[in-house]
């Protein structure tokens, strides 16, 4: 029930920080690329995503929701927050991931770390790499305590028209093959605003996401110590 409560607090204060809010739609090509090895993987996954810079530093989140089978089954949130009070481009990342499923709970984590930050005078060009501590509570002993390094990149080129964008995520994890878990979901976007003919405030955007793991996914039957490179089409809308 708490996890729950919290992520509707979190989509409240998305809402009231809609200048920096984008919202996302897309349908999950896991089951085609993969048949019955991914036949209870969701086929939708809607997402709200915010950022905003500040004085002190920054805030980002982002919440997943999952549907199949004309339900939710799952939802997933990740929040960081970023403080730097000095003009050198490196910051104190603390971090949390967790939320819910129908078979139970995704393991909380708790992260804090350093982030350095990089970004172009036109802030079109983007780019973050971050090494953090990982504190997993619910995980046997051996993970408990753990490391992450993750980057995040946002390039938006041809007038506008067009937005790369994305994340890698590669953090360890005694339980997998090799102690490695690889995740890495680049976005293309085709901003239709940015048209001569289309009205600027027509936000909205087509696009795809190429969610790419090793040691993360969970098929069917089976565990999770393989590779996955899993597209999907998507639509956004950008507030």
């Amino acid at each position: 029930m708490k996890k729950l409560l919290l992520l509707f607090a979190f989509i409240a204060v998305s809402f009231s920080l809609s200048a920096k809010l984008n919202v996302q739609l897309h349908y999950d090509f896991g089951n085609v690329a993969y048949g019955d090895q991914l036949s209870d993987r969701p086929h939708l996954t809607a997402t709200i995503e915010n950022f905003t810079p500040d004085r002190f530093g920054s805030t980002y989140f982002f919440i997943d929701g999952n549907f199949g089978g004309n339900t939710m089954k799952s939802a997933y949130v990740e929040f960081a927050r970023e403080f730097s009070f000095w003009k050198a481009p490196v910051a104190i990342h603390i971090e949390y991931n967790g939320g819910l499923s129908e078979m139970g709970g995704y393991d909380d984590a708790y992260l804090a770390g350093i982030a350095y930050n990089w970004a172009s005078k036109d802030f079109k060009k983007t780019f973050s790499v971050q090494a953090m501590y990982r504190f997993v509570p619910r995980q046997e002993k051996g993970n408990k305590h753990c490391w992450q390094l993750t980057t995040v990149w946002g390039i938006e080129f041809a007038k506008g028209l067009c937005t790369f964008s994305g994340y890698t995520d590669l953090a360890f994890d005694k339980n997998v093959n090799g102690w490695l878990v690889f995740t890495s979901e680049p976005q293309f976007w085709f901003n239709l605003n940015a048209l001569k003919k289309v009205n600027d405030n027509m936000n909205l955007s087509i696009g795809t996401e190429l969610e790419l793991s090793q040691n993360f996914v969970w098929p069917t039957n089976g565990t999770n110590n393989r590779f996955y490179a899993i597209p999907t089409f998507a639509l956004k809308w950008t507030f």
